[in-house]
């Protein structure tokens, strides 16, 4: 029997300097868990499925914070919050589709707290895993939802591989949209890798949704000047709108010149579990103008080798359609 609402003991350390939470997780190791903004880390003490012996709370370290625009973009800490994402004039006037995902997610009050490392690391919402079922993702061996009666209404179209669970991120598509860079350290030094890194499906490890090490924190995320000023498009279809986690997401980046489609990198949610990418997609529409046409052609290609659930094929069509609107709305 699980008791609901009732955490467990832990002892709670909140560093205000990057080298002393290095040091403490270096000190408990695997015992330790980290919690920024703190709303998907509380649900899990709550249920009692998570028993850390520590929790390092890096919400006070001001390195993490902050908007810094470079000379190859601009660097974004990974504790800003997504409302700040949201309203940042830089952002909005050169990467709008970062600040209209993070405007999407949830509601006003979590995204207040909530922040963009926080929203592109949290873990599957998969109920049965939440629920502390021994399925694959949480050790065990077998997966609940991938079967006959499980509910899988909310789970994946593509690369699964035992574990069915998707990615719940608003803004992880559209950071790999935009070619994010997220920057990654730990007491033995530093490792910058690429958004499509960052995100790692079951075929790589089925008990992680991120690259991101138990001894690592990931600290800043940068956004290279490639897309700045291009045409962005976001939508998220949920069930409610707010609160709710994406059934589908979509992000796009689109370079136009002299009307033709120049470069383009489009990302869909909710599908996979991790951001899925759309690479064929993005060659399909290169160097043709946007057009109705054009547009209905990506979204058909969008699904090709989608393998649904019982409960699921609806998904297909809303990543078709939400494709199309990408390519065929994307605006400056």
């Amino acid at each position: 029997m699980i008791i609901r609402d009732v955490m467990p003991a832990f002892e709670l350390y909140q560093p205000t300097q990057l080298r002393d939470a290095f040091a403490l997780l270096d000190r408990f190791g695997k015992d330790a868990w980290k919690m920024a903004g703190g709303y998907d880390s509380l649900s899990w003490f709550k249920d009692r499925i998570k028993r850390p012996k520590a929790v390092i709370d890096i919400s006070g370290i001001a390195e993490l914070k902050g908007i810094r625009e470079t000379p190859d973009g601009v660097e974004i800490g990974a504790l800003e919050t997504l409302t700040t994402i949201e309203r940042n004039p830089i952002i909005k006037a050169k990467y709008r589709v970062l600040s209209d995902a993070a405007a999407k997610v949830a509601a006003p009050q979590i995204r207040n707290q909530g922040t963009l490392g926080g929203n592109a690391s949290q873990d599957a919402r998969c109920l049965y895993y939440r629920y502390g079922l021994p399925c694959y993702r949480a050790g065990g061996n077998a997966c609940y939802a991938d079967t006959p009666e499980g509910v899988n209404r909310e789970h994946a179209l593509f690369d699964t591989d035992r574990c069915v669970a998707v990615t719940p991120s608003d803004t992880g598509p559209a950071l790999v949209a935009l070619d994010a860079k997220f920057v990654i350290r730990s007491s033995k030094g530093e490792r910058v890798i690429t958004a499509e890194e960052f995100f790692i499906g079951p075929h790589i490890d089925i008990t992680r949704m991120t690259s991101t090490k138990p001894e690592e924190i990931l600290v800043a995320i940068r956004i290279p000047a490639t897309f700045a000023n291009a045409h962005f498009y976001f939508e998220k279809v949920a069930d409610r709108n707010v609160w709710d986690f994406p059934l589908v997401n979509v992000a796009s980046a689109i370079v136009v010149k002299n009307g033709v489609i120049d470069n383009a990198r489009i990302a869909c949610g909710g599908v996979s579990c991790v951001p899925r990418r759309l690479t064929a997609v993005e060659q399909i529409v290169k160097g043709k103008p946007i057009s109705e046409d054009v547009a209905k052609l990506a979204g058909t290609s969008a699904t090709r080798g989608a393998k649904p659930l019982n409960y699921n094929q609806f998904k297909i069509p809303l990543m078709a359609n939400l494709v199309t609107r990408a390519v065929r709305d994307a605006r400056a």
